[in-house]
């Protein structure tokens, strides 16, 4: 689940994305100030306008998930007769610092790295592109559902048949101020403590 509200760029909708799909292959169904997002018969979203009568926003871009914002949006949509269950919702950081446990190269790409990460007590399989990725190295984990500065959402993916779960971070993709341009992962000093929060300054 992602919130994102941008009043300027977008008006004052609250925009809840549960899945995501092809553009051309969604439709909407409007009743009072929610719209309801299809793909197919699936539900894989919702919008809610005149958010900011009933949200304190003062973000722009993706809004930070807390119990009482679920909470508000269900009573929202409830309001309107729709019932939304969010009891899976992922309230822990999407961005933290991990430990590269292991990085081995992809077994059908000379220039990627299959690599094992450690986070806040679990072992994520990354696969990342980066020249400079090492074993023993402190990073930043954009974790699956994590939204990068430039709007990209993290999902699971396979990169050339490999399950990858997230993306190791380099300082340019985190909108870093005096990023260097040099391609390459950002790596944090050894005193960062795997697993905690990494903030972005979003």
């Amino acid at each position: 689940m992602n919130v994102f509200y941008n009043k300027e760029g977008v008006g004052d909708v609250l925009m809840v994305i549960l899945a995501d799909a092809p553009r051309a292959e969604i439709t909407a169904e409007r009743k009072g100030r929610v719209a309801t997002i299809f793909h197919g018969t699936d539900v894989i979203g919702y919008n809610i306008f005149e958010a900011s009568e009933k949200f304190d926003l003062s973000t722009v871009g993706p809004v930070d998930l807390t119990p009482e914002l679920v909470q508000t949006i269900q009573e929202v949509l409830a309001e309107e007769g729709i019932t939304f269950v969010a009891d899976d919702v992922d309230y822990s950081p999407k961005f933290v610092v991990g430990f590269v446990a292991s990085a081995e190269k992809h077994p059908d790409a000379d220039k990627l790295s299959v690599c094992q990460v450690d986070v806040d007590g679990n072992t994520l399989q990354i696969v990342c592109g980066a020249p400079n990725v090492e074993a023993g190295q402190k990073v930043v984990v954009a974790k699956p559902g994590a939204v990068m500065p430039s709007g990209l959402i993290i999902r699971p993916s396979a990169l050339r048949g490999v399950a990858s779960s997230g993306m190791l971070c380099s300082a340019r993709e985190l909108g870093l101020a005096d990023a260097p341009q040099v391609k390459g992962i950002l790596v944090l000093d050894e005193s960062a403590q795997t697993g905690e929060a990494f903030l972005i300054g979003r």
